[in-house]
């Protein structure tokens, strides 16, 4: 791939290295020429000096020809506006923006541009390691609907398939952890007592769900 990386501050310069190492093409945009610096000797691609979001920057860093682009500088506007231009003016197909203001972020990932809203995601895996007997979110989409729970099973789903239990909370389960090990369930899985669950679940539905998964007697289910 040739991929476009707007800002090269720590975040875009170790995504430039990565990509780089794997052998793709890579340009970095910068309006600070010391930035390249965090590339190091070893970098491969090219590197362009001036404002991201300016299309003789874009063309000069090979945009028209670019199959990713990431725009990762420390503002948001000029990282929104970049990756905007990436995507409707120049047609390039996987665009990312990292994004400070979590609700911003929301805002740009229903018109389809993926972001990552960093302050957010920080917050949250601290979150986990300081509350740890708070509810165990994994992952939250972008838009904030839709997560995945770690579900503590109560014994009596142990022997049950995963279909009784999905049936029984009205809840998908998106993949178990066994011995140490992910797998996506199939609804003919049989739990076993040790099982990490990890559930689909909304908002609205996260407390009935927990609730269930951690009752004991679910007849019929």
């Amino acid at each position: 791939m040739h991929v476009v990386i707007m800002g090269c501050g720590r975040l875009g310069s170790t995504l430039a290295q990565n990509l780089d190492a794997r052998g793709h093409q890579v340009a970095v945009i910068d309006q600070n020429a010391d930035a390249f610096r965090r590339l190091g000797s070893d970098f491969g691609g090219i590197t362009v000096n001036g404002i991201g979001f300016d299309r003789d920057v874009l063309r000069a860093a090979g945009i028209e020809r670019a199959d990713a682009f990431a725009a990762v500088s420390s503002g948001d506007n000029s990282n929104i506006i970049s990756a905007r231009l990436a995507r409707e003016t120049f047609g390039v197909s996987r665009v990312v923006a990292r994004i400070y203001d979590a609700k911003r972020a929301q805002v740009y990932e229903r018109l389809g541009i993926p972001t990552v809203a960093t302050i957010r995601w920080a917050a949250d895996r601290m979150f986990r390691y300081l509350a740890p007997e708070e509810r165990f979110e994994v992952f939250r989409d972008p838009t904030s609907v839709v997560s995945i729970v770690e579900a503590p099973l109560h014994r009596d789903w142990v022997g049950r398939t995963v279909k009784s239990l999905e049936e029984g909370t009205g809840a998908r389960v998106a993949y178990l952890m066994r011995f140490g090990m992910g797998s996506l369930a199939q609804p003919s899985t049989v739990l076993q007592d040790g099982d990490q669950v990890f559930m689909l679940v909304t908002d609205e539905t996260v407390g009935k769900v927990l609730d269930i998964a951690g009752r004991a007697g679910n007849e019929g289910h």
